[in-house]
């Protein structure tokens, strides 16, 4: 009799081939493929495939995992994933589990920058536009760096050799390790925030030379956006001669040292000396020269006979003076004399007219003007009123109630106003009002007709 084939649940062929796995595969593998599905869960995690040109494995990576990667995975990418293989049971297959991804060919670092330079620049950060203007003395400069590296001591040494005028602030943040860039971007803001009271002119951020991964605080997104918002101009000194980081880009100003630092953000006290006494000796000749050209000017001026003999002028204008007041006087004179004797005449023709006796005259003839005016005024107005009576007589004659004072009246209907010539004028109840002599009225009814 054959013995029966022994019955599995699905939950147990899956045990059965995880723990086949685990015998069979290393704890721990590297694995070489293409990115495919890369989906970023809103819980962290990252579910996606690796392939190549003939086989697909299914990934997953968790949020805290994640985290480290530098870069940011996309389709197409080639990468190594490292991590280990397991059954996911609930959904019946195998997945790779990754817990450190890097690009294939590059270094993670050096691909995480090239795509933050790449969306920053995209984004406009890096603009020649957007950039503020160094101010040419500052006087307040603020240092973000560490208390304890050689990059304050290089830069406070290189401003104060240089401008030993300024007065400098430190903020310490730290340069390096997790977190701090985080660190670094919050300390700016906050200078930024209380700057009204800081009045800083100018902020220098950065540290010493090292590796990509030393100098990675300085090419991360939190740190570059700060730089960008920042109202006080920033300058980035960060590293070597050579190396170059996201905050030297986004900065207002780069120092390609911290030594440098000072070079690019305060003047040369000796070359400002310089300056200034150069100008103070062109200002000195030119001054010299405008003296000179005045005390010529001055000298031309003296040697007018003006100035050797001053009260000429004004006793040359005297003598004007009385020259034309003699002349003046005696123009009056003569005028006087003319109008005198036009006078004489003038008087002499008017008592020769006797004008007494003409305006007696005059006032004969215009009361006689008056008199008959007058009587020629009242004739016309007597005219004029017997013309009116005469008017006024025909006038009343013509008016029809006038006979109303012989013993006639007019009847009219009360609702109409009509005058009542017949008795088709009017109907049995109709209400009538009678006028007679002086405006008095009466009102009836007619009754019959």
């Amino acid at each position: 009799m054959a013995k029966a084939a022994k019955i599995y649940t699905v939950s147990q062929i899956n045990s059965l081939i995880r723990v086949a796995l685990e015998e069979r595969l290393p704890p721990r593998l590297v694995v070489r493929g293409e990115i495919s599905d890369w989906k970023h869960h809103t819980s962290g995690h990252c579910y996606f495939s690796l392939k190549d040109e003939g086989a697909l494995l299914p990934c997953v990576m968790w949020a805290s995992s994640f985290k480290k990667a530098k870069f940011s995975p996309e389709d197409g990418m080639a990468v190594l994933a490292t991590g280990h293989i397991d059954v996911y049971a609930v959904g019946g297959k195998y997945q790779l589990y990754v817990d450190k991804l890097e690009p294939a060919g590059v270094g993670a670092l050096q691909l995480a920058f090239e795509q933050m330079v790449a969306k920053l620049r995209g984004e406009g950060l890096f603009d020649e536009e957007h950039k503020k203007s160094l101010p040419p003395y500052p006087l307040r400069i603020g240092i973000l760096t560490s208390e304890s590296g050689a990059a304050l001591h290089d830069i406070t040494d290189s401003i104060r050799s240089r401008w030993p005028c300024a007065r400098l602030f430190l903020y310490p943040v730290p340069v390096q390790g997790e977190g701090s860039a985080k660190r670094i971007a919050f300390a700016l803001r906050g200078v930024n925030r209380r700057n009204k009271e800081l009045k800083l002119d100018v902020l220098i951020v950065g540290r010493g030379g090292g590796s990509l991964e030393d100098l990675w605080a300085f090419n991360e997104e939190i740190l570059a956006r700060a730089i960008f918002d920042s109202e006080i101009p920033v300058i980035s000194a960060v590293g070597h001669e050579v190396d170059t980081t996201v905050a030297d880009l986004v900065a207002d100003a780069r120092a390609s040292t911290p030594t440098k630092a000072g070079v690019v953000a305060v003047p040369d006290m000796e070359e400002i000396w310089r300056q200034l006494t150069a100008v103070e000796q062109s200002v000195t000749n030119h001054t010299r020269a405008r003296i000179r050209l005045a005390e010529q000017g001055l000298l031309v001026i003296l040697a007018n006979a003006l100035f050797r003999n001053p009260l000429l002028l004004t006793r040359s204008a005297q003598q004007q003076l009385d020259e034309l007041s003699t002349e003046l006087a005696e123009s009056m004179k003569g005028l006087l004399t003319d109008k005198e004797r036009g006078l004489s005449v003038s008087y002499e023709q008017i008592a020769k007219i006797q004008p007494h006796r003409l305006i007696g005259r005059m006032m004969v003839e215009l009361s006689d003007v008056g008199n008959r005016s007058n009587m020629a005024i009242r004739a016309v107005l007597s005219k004029r009123q017997m013309s009116l009576t005469a008017a006024e007589n025909r006038l009343a004659g013509l008016n029809p109630k006038a006979v109303l004072g012989r013993g006639y009246s007019i009847t009219t209907r009360k609702e109409t106003g009509l005058v009542v010539r017949q008795p088709a004028d009017v109907q049995v109840g109709d209400m009538m009002v009678t006028e007679l002599a002086n405006e008095n009225l009466v009102e009836s009814r007619v009754t019959k007709k």
